[in-house]
């Protein structure tokens, strides 16, 4: 099999109702399709999201389209480590971080999806999975414009649609209004459902270490991105001090960033992003490092794409997700849950297949 073509599309939805995190408010609603094709028929698939930049679809097909494809064209797509390290020493000049690798990881990931679609298996069985099925928690707990109350309507919608722990951002405001935000979905949902919480890199050392004993004594799971990604010092005394586990690594590129933090001990839990950490080929050699140093990892983001991965990892605990309902739109292959976790999907490769009514309603000319 032969790689023949690359294609990208920009696709761009309005976004009605954006929530904000301590940082952040992600009103951009940009996605880029990227689509492989082969000589033997077979097209692979993947969707990099942007919630805040609008022109990051369009600088990422930049390079997939004018870099990237023409390293790859001719390939055989099951060689995925051999196009990884080419495409990685062909962008090494202007960056191996950065947008230069969700172009990377886009790649990867496509390629993957034509392997799991040539074997006519999902790709976590042919990476050797481990499980069919992974615990989630539902990302839900965002600041709101309507305030508590919609908040705490998100929280509960989540756990009727069956899960189990829910995220709440953290940060924005005072101390004492992230004790209410806890409180608040403590006494709605009960001790039986787990919290963690996310501080989107909103801290500096002091005040991470002074919230976070607070957030132990709240009985919160993990406390996720308390500081900036490269106060790396910070995260190992931080993580050192306190007995809340420290959750970080969705702003890190590449297993070699992850072995940094790891080795250094400023991490509890490892937390990749599919367009940050290079796709499911760099993805397997992380879980492999973490494993190997006693940590747990769980995923930055859900869909198809994620639990593929994470059902073949050991030492994955959790999966990202929103609301399944909103997940589900664009892609053709429908996520389910039970009990609380994700079953793998058994749609042949990633699961990433785009919807082409949805293509045509959103794509940017």
């Amino acid at each position: 099999m032969k790689i023949t073509g690359v294609e990208t599309i920009v696709l761009r939805r309005e976004v009605k109702n954006p929530v904000s995190d301590s940082l952040h408010t992600y009103d951009a609603g940009c996605t880029l399709v990227t689509r492989i094709f082969t000589d033997e028929g077979i097209t692979g698939y993947a969707t990099t999201n942007f919630g805040r930049v609008k022109s990051g679809p369009d600088t990422v097909k930049i390079i997939i389209d004018r870099e990237m494809t023409p390293l790859i064209t001719g390939e055989d797509p099951f060689f995925a480590r051999r196009i990884r390290d080419k495409l990685w020493v062909g962008s090494e000049y202007f960056g191996t971080v950065g947008v230069a690798n969700f172009a990377i990881a886009a790649i990867d990931i496509a390629i993957w999806d034509i392997v799991g679609k040539a074997l006519g298996q999902p790709v976590c069985k042919i990476l050797g999975g481990c499980r069919d099925r992974i615990p989630a928690y539902a990302m839900v707990g965002w600041y709101y414009k309507n305030g508590e109350s919609e908040y705490v309507k998100h929280c509960t919608d989540a756990v009727e649609e069956g899960f189990r722990a829910v995220k709440l951002k953290v940060g924005r405001d005072s101390l004492e209004d992230d004790i209410r935000r806890i409180k608040a979905i403590r006494n709605t949902l009960g001790e039986g459902f787990r919290i963690m919480v996310d501080a989107n890199c909103a801290f500096d050392e002091t005040e991470a270490m002074r919230r976070g004993r607070v957030y132990e004594q709240l009985g919160v799971y993990w406390f996720e991105e308390p500081m900036q990604p490269y106060m790396r010092d910070s995260h190992v005394r931080l993580a050192a001090a306190l007995d809340i586990p420290i959750a970080i690594g969705e702003n890190y590129y590449t297993r070699h960033q992850f072995y940094d933090v790891i080795k250094m001990g400023a991490v509890d839990i490892i937390q990749p992003d599919n367009r940050r950490a290079g796709g499911v080929t760099e993805w397997m050699d992380i879980g492999a490092v973490s494993e190997a140093a006693g940590l747990k990892l769980a995923s930055h983001g859900g869909g198809p794409a994620n639990v593929n991965i994470l059902c073949a990892i050991p030492n994955a605990i959790y999966l990202e997700s929103g609301s399944l309902k909103n997940e589900n739109q664009m892609l053709v292959t429908q996520l389910s849950m039970k009990d609380g976790e994700i079953l793998l999907p058994d749609a042949p490769g990633m699961g990433t297949e785009v919807r082409e009514d949805f293509i045509k309603a959103h794509r940017v000319s």
